[in-house]
């Protein structure tokens, strides 16, 4: 819920952005804490999961999200000439591959689609959208980040504003959909430049912790009085990765495969 109780009239592209913007809190975050806010928030507590790691890499999100009081299903996907994959240390977990566009699950057969830093490296990210949401259950979620003003790495195609990245999971049927400020990009551009000291670590700590123009904006804007959506949109603005989510409406049961039946002659 908007708090109505502070008066803040959102202009120009805030304005388009506002009804994405969360009203309960403007702490940066990541999409791994975002994901595992999401799985204590699911009820019933005890009720089993299947989470799809969409883009999983060396599957590190499985010893992240494992181990609590629920019981979790972890699928991993990614596809096979990815760095991380090809890396990949640990082969006992429930990997698959895919073509970068069509994932091989049924309909409506996962709970929670994540996918942490991954969309900026998918060639065709609208068709994987909607393949995420054919995937997902009535009422299921799609949560994780991307980048925005992040430099270009490991062959990035893309960086997205958050209104842009919003209208895509609307396309595909979601609802729900709220963005959350990452890493400024301040901090990711001086961490590339420092990578090429090999002294890049020195940033790491930031993905986790409010990173410096994060904390500029949060101060300033809190003493002038400003509620968290201004603040969210403010950091948005500067930020280097974003957080999202997005529900799947329960009424509906797949916008994505409509289109696809409807493109075939």
């Amino acid at each position: 819920m908007k708090d109505q109780s502070r008066h803040w009239f959102p202009r120009g592209d805030t304005k388009l952005l506002y009804e994405f913007l969360p009203g309960d809190s403007s702490r940066q975050t990541h999409g791994l804490r975002e994901v595992k806010r999401l799985l204590v928030q699911l009820t019933p507590a005890n009720a089993p999961l299947t989470l799809l790691d969409l883009g999983c890499g060396s599957g590190d999100s499985f010893a992240a999200l494992s181990g609590g009081k629920r019981v979790l299903r972890w699928v991993g996907l990614d596809v096979m000439d990815s760095q991380e994959v090809i890396s990949r240390a640990r082969a006992n977990l429930p990997f698959c591959a895919y073509d970068g566009v069509h994932i091989p699950l049924a309909d409506q057969s996962v709970d929670i689609v994540y996918s942490r830093q991954v969309f900026e490296h998918v060639r065709h990210p609208q068709l994987v959208i909607e393949e995420a949401h054919r995937v997902l259950k009535p009422n299921g979620v799609f949560v994780g980040s991307t980048s925005h003003l992040e430099p270009f790495h490991s062959r990035s195609y893309w960086n997205y504003t958050p209104y842009g990245f919003c209208l895509l999971l609307r396309d595909a049927g979601f609802d729900s959909i709220l963005v959350r400020p990452g890493i400024d990009s301040l901090t990711l551009i001086g961490r590339r430049l420092l990578g090429y000291l090999r002294l890049s670590a020195v940033f790491d700590p930031f993905f986790t912790i409010e990173s410096p123009a994060n904390l500029l904006l949060e101060a300033v804007l809190r003493l002038s009085g400003q509620p968290a959506e201004q603040r969210n949109a403010l950091k948005l603005l500067f930020s280097g990765q974003f957080c999202f989510s997005a529900r799947k409406q329960i009424n509906h049961q797949s916008v994505a495969h409509d289109i696809h039946m409807a493109k075939k002659p």
